[in-house]
């Protein structure tokens, strides 16, 4: 059976740049991508609020009315069903980061694309926003904090497995366990430790992209599924959350030194579950809780 086809919209003023990714969409015969064309953020918008639906956009973020982060938030604003995936220049990786925390799904660098690259790109991007409008269509919210709740995390760990098998790519797992919530409920009171978990999600938001999920699964314990993402740089980036929330101490004066402790682990290939990838997460998170405030990222093994 053949597959639906894709409708992309281009969102390019450049006609050599525009014609190139319409060529190397053309590449593959497997599949048939429709392809529109806006010069302008104005006529994207037009076309996302048209008859016709929109499957992805792929976004220049230099426009002649708009360039970029703005263009990034006007578009995934009006974009609704449709995935974002933002096109920036050489060396723009730090805004190609920032697009994916206002909601972009991916970011490709100009001139360092091939037309099996972009095609996968469009085609992950389109599942993974499908998975998190599923998500937000479902009771999966944790009450207290508004992130996913943990049925919300296992369900999209399983999905995104599922796609990284499918698309050969990697993916992260962190499990983060706020160290004094126990003596905070029983010093202060079950509304201070309530107050110190909202207030540790709010720290988890800002550290990490839209396209990541992040989820309170229970009590004092968090979950963080980071696809594209591997251990390599793991460490680095926990080391930044531990930092963060021990700098912020959420829940505010008076509760004592409030720190987390992080167990990491990641996904490269092989025949593991999402279930074996929750596990080995758990394992070194419980190593890092006999020491308190720390990173215990393990090796490339598995091995605690």
């Amino acid at each position: 059976m053949d597959e639906q086809p894709i409708d992309v919209l281009v969102v390019e003023d450049n006609p050599g740049d525009a014609r190139l990714v319409l060529e190397m969409l053309k590449e593959e015969s497997s599949s048939r991508f429709n392809v529109k064309q806006a010069e302008t953020v104005r006529d994207a918008c037009d076309h996302l609020n048209g008859e016709h639906p929109i499957d992805v956009v792929l976004l220049d973020l230099s426009l002649p009315d708009e360039s970029g982060l703005d263009t990034v938030r006007r578009i995934v604003a009006t974009a609704g069903a449709a995935s974002v995936v933002v096109m920036t220049g050489a060396g723009d990786d730090e805004l190609g980061r920032a697009a994916m925390h206002a909601g972009a799904q991916d970011y490709l660098v100009k001139g360092q694309v091939d037309g099996r690259m972009l095609r996968r790109a469009l085609r992950y991007a389109i599942e993974r926003h499908q998975m998190k409008r599923q998500l937000e269509n479902l009771s999966l919210k944790d009450d207290l904090t508004g992130l996913n709740n943990r049925r919300g995390f296992l369900l999209l760990a399983e999905q995104q497995l599922k796609i990284a098998r499918r698309n050969r790519v990697g993916f992260l797992l962190l499990f983060l366990d706020l160290d004094q919530l126990k003596h905070i409920n029983d010093t202060l009171g079950h509304a201070e430790g309530n107050r110190a978990i909202s207030e540790a999600a709010d720290v988890l938001r800002s550290c990490f992209r839209q396209s990541d999920l992040v989820a309170r699964l229970g009590g004092d314990e968090f979950g963080i599924l980071s696809p594209d993402t591997d251990l390599l740089g793991a460490a680095s980036l926990a080391e930044e959350v531990r930092s963060l929330v021990e700098s912020e101490q959420p829940g505010g004066s008076g509760l004592g030194p409030v720190t987390v402790s992080i167990g990491c682990a990641d996904w490269e290939g092989g025949d593991d579950s999402a279930a074996t990838l929750m596990l080995r997460a758990d394992r070194r998170l419980y190593s890092a809780k006999a020491r308190r405030n720390v990173v215990c990222a393990g090796d490339p093994t598995g091995r605690v």
